[in-house]
This record gives structure tokens, C-alpha cells and sequence, in this order.
């Protein structure tokens, strides 16, 4: 930290603090610390819930023990009991996110670029938006039937509200002096949108695609105890009715866990495509 003397000549001197005299030691100290909070805190967690049920703080027949948990989830993923819940849960994300998420960009980007498009269009598409998406599970059983179908349709019509909203509003921040430029340069509508529109719009476009990757585990969860006879919600759903609740939590953990490496594989994904943006964690300040 840069320090700053008064002197009683009125004059400050500036004297340099470690992130100015070693700014990359400065940035493994920071990063070190950031992630030694990230592991310590959930660890600190799991360890007083541990001692709580092998102290008889809580009933652990309610809420077993992270060993009990562990234990119960090993034996089921080597009894190969687990893999088609996971399985069967993440193949309905993934195709519905990649719908989701190819339409909400395409409308997103058309409404944003077209003024009388978006005029015509987003008064219709607000009022769906706030219509709770579980809500349409039984439309999309109507329309589909039982199976997979519903369960794609419910997370890919979530998924397209999020990627649209961000889409539509990241094209139209862009700046008119982007615009004006490419105008200037004679570039064609393909080149605006390579050149201008793309690059400048993208950031926020991925950050509404992370948040839309969560908010995709969460519904198909939900869907699953509904109108499913397979995947991870179902299996909490069930588990439950049958008070097994290792299993239940065991499927919980297995939620959560899919929750964060997909949200970190669209984040991943977004630095590869956006080197020049700034990241939303893991560099120090200097």
C-alpha cells in the first residue's frame, strides 16, 4: 500500500508500498489469499456440520453426516447407481442451453440492432418473461408429450430470456461513435457486426449466458421431481418420499457441483473469446 508523509514544509512525499516495488509478488499474495478464503470457508462449514452430527447437535437420520454423505455417494458412483441420474440430468441442460442460448443471441441481436423490431417484439416477449417458467411444464407436456421434450423446452425457454435480455441490451449500449466509425469505413453489415457490434457487445452477452448457465440446473432440478422418472431432481425427490436422506443429499451435492463446473466452463469459455475484457475475479488490484 503506497504510503503519503506530511512534512512541515507542506510538501508529500509518496514513498512506494510492495504492490508498486513487486507488483507480480503482490498479485500471488493477493491471488493466494482469495483462494485460500474460497477453500477455507465451505471446508470450515463441512467441518462444523460434521461435528455437529457426531456430537448429537443435530439428528443426523435428518441430516447425516458429510462422511455419511461421502461414503453413501462413493458406493453408489462405483455401483454405477449414480452415473444415469447425472447423466440424464446433464443431457437435457446441455441441449436446452445450447437452444436457449442460439435463439435468445439471434432475437437478442436482431431486437438490438433493429428499432422496429424491438418495438414489435418486446412488449410480447416482457410479459412472457415474467411468467414462472414452471408454470409452462404443462404446456410443454401438452405439446410434447412425456419424455425429454418438455424437460429441453423448460430449460431452453429459461435459458433464451436471460441470453435475449442480455443480448438486446449489450448491442444497444454499444457506443454511436462504434457505429459512426464503421459507417465511416464503408463497412458492410457483416463487418459491423464482426467488427463493431460483436466485440463490443460480447462481455455482457456471456455474462448473461453464466447466469444463465445456473439458472439452468436449477429448473431442470425442479422439473425433474415434477415430470420425470430419471435425473438428479428426481432422484432427491424420491429419495425423500423414501427418507433416505443420504441419498437425498447425495444428489444435492451432485446439483451443486454440476451448477458450478458448468457455470466455470462459461466462464472459461468467455476469457477465450473476450481476452480484452477485464475479468470479474482473480486479479489483484495493485
Amino acid at each position: 500500500m503506497t504510503t503519503i508523509t506530511p512534512r512541515r514544509d507542506s510538501l508529500v512525499v509518496r514513498r512506494p508500498g510492495p504492490p508498486e516495488l513487486d507488483p507480480v509478488r503482490a498479485h500471488r499474495r493477493r491471488r493466494a489469499l482469495e483462494l485460500s478464503l474460497a477453500v477455507a470457508v465451505p471446508l470450515l462449514l463441512v467441518l462444523l456440520w460434521q461435528l455437529a452430527a457426531t456430537r448429537a447437535w443435530i439428528d443426523d437420520r435428518v441430516y447425516p453426516a458429510p462422511s455419511t454423505i461421502l461414503a453413501d455417494g462413493w458406493d453408489r458412483a462405483a455401483a454405477g447407481d449414480l452415473w444415469p441420474d447425472v447423466w440424464a440430468t446433464l443431457k437435457r441442460v446441455l441441449a436446452g442451453y445450447a437452444i436457449g442460448t442460439g435463439a435468445g443471441y439471434a432475437l437478442g441481436l436482431l431486437m438490438g440492432s433493429l428499432p422496429l423490431v424491438r418495438a414489435a417484439l418486446e412488449p410480447l416477449l416482457d410479459a412472457l418473461y415474467v411468467v414462472p417458467k414452471l408454470a409452462l411444464l404443462p404446456v410443454f407436456l401438452n405439446m410434447f408429450g412425456l419424455g425429454e421434450g418438455p424437460q429441453v423446452a423448460l430449460v431452453a425457454a429459461t435459458v433464451f430470456f436471460f441470453v435475449w435480455i442480455s443480448t438486446m441490451s449489450a448491442v444497444i449500449a454499444v457506443p454511436a461513435g462504434h457505429r459512426d466509425a464503421g459507417r465511416v469505413f464503408g463497412a458492410s453489415p457483416w463487418q459491423m457486426f464482426r467488427h463493431v457490434l460483436l466485440p463490443a457487445s460480447l462481455p455482457q452477452v456471456l455474462v448473461g449466458a453464466r447466469i444463465a448457465a445456473g439458472v439452468a440446473v436449477l429448473v431442470i432440478v425442479a422439473s425433474e421431481q415434477i415430470a420425470a422418472t430419471n435425473g438428479l431432481g428426481h432422484l432427491i425427490f424420491d429419495s425423500r418420499a423414501l427418507f433416505q436422506n443420504d441419498v437425498m443429499f447425495v444428489g444435492i451435492v451432485c446439483v451443486a457441483a454440476l451448477g458450478v463446473l458448468f457455470s466455470e466452463l462459461i466462464r472459461l469459455v468467455g476469457r477465450l473469446l473476450t481476452p480484452w475484457a477485464p475479468r470479474d475475479r482473480g486479479r489483484g488490484q495493485s
